[in-house]
């Protein structure tokens, strides 16, 4: 992926025009996970020194308090499993049956616990015409190991996209990708059944009001949240009729993946970078706001805003110059 971070360093963070519009107050710590449930549902930190671009996490399905992870580049086609109770990887799981991983972006995990890979990124700038999925049984046993998988050929049907988010629907299995555009991008959905032997033809279906750096689907199916750098967005699914609800707050940073926990209570939000860590949210839903946070904000515009009181940017008096500053940056980002 391109990264942002030499520009947040200018720009976002020196421009005077957005010091008014931006409070940027020091990010507090994850709670440990003693202080909730005892599953990492209260945020962690990933401890391990070979994770430094975590840019996926997906909760395991048969091993409670553990969310599968991977690097954006990596030296081999690796999947690192992670303890959210302690940080630490319990297991890696090195990928057979796969060509050489180019740019892993997404995580996800459909129905009868199967892993799926996102090879769907554009690092360097390169512009693939095909990219790659990978599907792997979730192992029972949580040690180092190797697992084959099944590589499958995706190309779109308008051409070649930058993508960083994909998801697998829990109930029906089907993988839909979501492209990266500086205006919003769109929800693609692959063929019902996806073919190991030929090419996988992926089709626009549904706009996303975001520049989406990752995506989850709820346990049951019934929610879409999608996250970028500066916020988020949930929907309703409404059997892929999306229905836009809200926004969420993430973590200002290199916020690159996001997670429901297995009971769909909460929302896990990850970070790129060494020692990153992992922020817990309620989960939105129709029993909370259309806010998280609880702060009753209305449904997002096709702005990356959102904030909360852990580090986020919060959109004050100067909003229209903080979102037009952002949509700037956003451009800066594909020409980088």
């Amino acid at each position: 992926m391109r990264r942002p971070s030499a520009l947040l360093a200018g720009p976002l963070l020196a421009g005077p025009l957005l010091v008014g519009a931006l409070t940027l107050p020091t990010a507090v710590p994850a709670a440990a996970a003693d202080d909730g449930d005892g599953k990492g549902d209260q945020g962690f930190t990933i401890s391990d020194p070979r994770i430094t671009e975590s840019s996926g996490l997906a909760a395991s399905h048969q091993h409670p308090g553990i969310y599968w992870t991977h690097n954006d580049q990596d030296t081999g086609a690796y999947l690192y499993a992670v303890d959210s109770a302690t940080g630490r990887t319990v297991a890696r799981i090195t990928m057979t049956g796969v060509g050489t991983p180019r740019d892993v972006e997404a995580i996800s995990i459909g129905p009868d616990n199967q892993i799926w890979v996102g090879d769907i990124g554009d690092n360097d700038g390169v512009t693939w015409p095909y990219v790659w999925l990978y599907k792997l049984p979730e192992p029972k046993d949580l040690k180092d190991q190797t697992v084959k998988a099944t590589q499958y050929v995706v190309k779109y049907s308008d051409g070649s996209r930058d993508a960083e988010s994909m998801v697998v629907h829990p109930k029906t299995g089907r993988v839909y990708i979501i492209d990266k555009q500086e205006d919003g991008g769109h929800l693609y959905a692959g063929p019902a059944t996806l073919s190991p032997s030929g090419t996988n033809l992926f089709k626009p279906v549904k706009p996303i009001d975001l520049w989406a750096t990752d995506a989850a689907f709820s346990p049951d199916g019934r929610q879409l949240a999608v996250r970028g750098y500066f916020g988020g967005l949930w929907y309703d699914w409404n059997d892929g009729d999306l229905k836009k609800r809200g926004r969420l707050s993430v973590p200002l940073g290199q916020g690159e993946s996001i997670s429901y926990s297995p009971d769909g209570t909460k929302l896990l939000l990850g970070m790129e970078g060494a020692d990153s860590e992992v922020e817990a949210q309620d989960a939105p839903g129709d029993s909370s706001s259309d806010s998280p946070t609880g702060s009753g904000s209305s449904s997002a515009s096709g702005s990356d805003g959102g904030g909360n009181s852990t580090g986020t940017i919060k959109i004050g008096a100067l909003a229209v110059v903080a979102i037009a500053a952002l949509f700037a940056l956003r451009r800066l980002f594909r020409r980088s």
